[in-house]
């Protein structure tokens, strides 16, 4: 049964009010985005407005649109209290607009201002959000859309971009609750207990009977991994992390989305006029509504054929495998396993002493970022890391700069993809072209993982 109510625990059910992010194309000259407070409706009325912090007054942020091939120009301003800097996820980027203070640039200080200036190779659906403190400050709501369209549009009716987020609310006043929680450290990380889309709660939206949608999903949460299904639509993904699909594949199961993963989706509505669809959340073997579809009329007799690949992007091959470069990374810690030892300030710490650090993670026995980084590829050169999670909890492995493809036994390849879930005790292994110079962070993108130790950086030389 699909069923629509909250996860606030104990709280009765939070709603949010009904608001939409704003819209901005790409241009030549710059503007800017406000990194700033603001207050929104995310619990039901009745409640106060909730504290964020967002890019132009909404939660996601203002969503920017450009084309393949352009050149992005967004002057940062830093109007919070804290430095914070601005992270473009999944795009092959310049190094030095990356976005990571410590390695690429300096934090931007409040008051400060800084110029991201940088071309769009790839058409996709990618994101934007705050890489300083990131735990805490994409939690309060920095991040948001960024989508780079194709030359020419895929045959659908409409185009909607699909925000999926939690946030973890106070019950008496509907506020962004504290982060000094050991639990979300050492565990699973913070996950909310009131889901939203486009910062909506119960978030529906208006179809008609064969029409055909393309739905672009990023899950920005923390930690949640959403576990999804259709209702009342049929399609197909075309697009993962941003890059197409060789074909595209019908859904004919429950699919996940990590934190930071997308998935571009092209479904028809099927359901009858006057009834409903659903994009189904599962959750504790039960399915939530998490984007209700009502059927309003009727676009079209009959559904139009099985649609065609999107055009793919330019220099992707992953080749080489034989000759490449290989390296190795294993994720050890968390609550009920640990490690034994790891370095921690330039010197050997067991996990109790790490922990009281709120250090909980070890990555090749390090749980700060590593001066030394994991390994020096020469530009163009392929190179294979095969990655071990002895870790009880689900990392989603993050590479900056750069889009992969898993090692699949029997020495096939998986899909482009720049994050990649894995589960506790498994082993899987990617394989890309280092084909962008400079220091690029790879990460756990639960975020409280990456804050207190499952974070190192990779080199490409020049």
């Amino acid at each position: 049964m699909i069923t629509r109510r909250s996860l606030l625990a104990g709280a009765g059910a939070l709603a949010a009010a009904p608001f939409m992010p704003g819209r901005a194309f790409a241009s030549t000259t710059h503007e800017t985005l406000e990194a700033a407070l603001a207050k929104v409706q995310i619990a039901p009325e009745g409640y106060p407005q909730t504290e964020i912090w967002s890019y132009g007054g909404t939660v996601p942020g203002t969503e920017i649109r450009a084309r393949q091939g352009e050149r992005l120009r967004r002057r940062l301003v830093n109007s919070l209290s804290e430095p914070t800097s601005l992270h473009w996820h999944g795009i092959r980027i310049d190094n030095a607009m990356d976005g990571v203070p410590g390695v690429t640039q300096e934090a931007v200080p409040p008051g400060g201002t800084f110029l991201y200036d940088f071309a769009l190779p790839d058409a996709g659906t990618y994101w934007y959000h705050s890489h300083n403190q990131s735990y805490e400050q994409v939690a309060r709501g920095l991040q948001g859309a960024l989508i780079v369209e194709e030359a020419e549009a895929p045959d659908v009716d409409r185009d909607e971009v699909l925000v999926l987020d939690d946030f973890r609310l106070d019950p008496e006043t509907g506020q962004i609750a504290g982060f000094a929680n050991m639990h979300d450290f050492s565990h699973g990380g913070r996950v909310g207990n009131i889901t939203v889309t486009n910062g909506i709660f119960n978030k529906t939206l208006d179809v008609r009977q064969n029409e055909r949608l393309r739905l672009r999903l990023i899950n920005t949460a923390n930690a949640r991994i959403f576990e999804l299904q259709l209702e009342g639509l049929e399609g197909w993904v075309v697009a993962l992390d941003g890059m197409p699909l060789e074909q595209p594949q019908p859904i004919t199961e429950t699919f996940l989305l990590a934190p930071a993963q997308r998935a571009d989706l092209i479904v028809d509505v099927t359901a009858e006029e006057g009834g409903e669809a659903h994009l189904v959340r599962l959750e504790r073997e039960d399915g939530f509504s998490h984007v209700l579809f009502n059927v309003k009329g009727r676009a079209a007799e009959t559904r139009r054929p099985t649609p065609m690949p999107l055009p793919p992007n330019p220099d992707m091959a992953v080749t080489g495998l034989e000759d490449a470069l290989r390296s190795d990374l294993r994720m050890e810690g968390g609550a009920m396993r640990g490690f034994a030892s790891a370095q921690m300030n330039g010197r050997e710490v067991g996990f109790r002493e790490a922990a009281q650090s709120m250090k909980f993670w070890a990555m090749n026995g390090m749980v700060d970022m590593p001066e030394v980084p994991l390994f020096v590829a020469e530009r163009g050169q392929t190179v294979r890391v095969a990655m071990r999670n002895d870790t009880m909890f689900p990392h989603a492995m993050h590479l900056h700069g750069h889009h992969f493809r898993e090692v699949l036994p029997g020495g096939g390849l998986g899909p482009m993809r720049d994050t990649l879930l894995m589960f506790a005790d498994e082993r899987r292994e990617i394989a890309f072209v280092a084909h962008n110079p400079g220091d690029w962070v790879f990460h756990c993108h639960m975020l409280t993982h990456a804050a207190s130790g499952m974070m190192t950086r990779i080199k490409v030389l020049a």
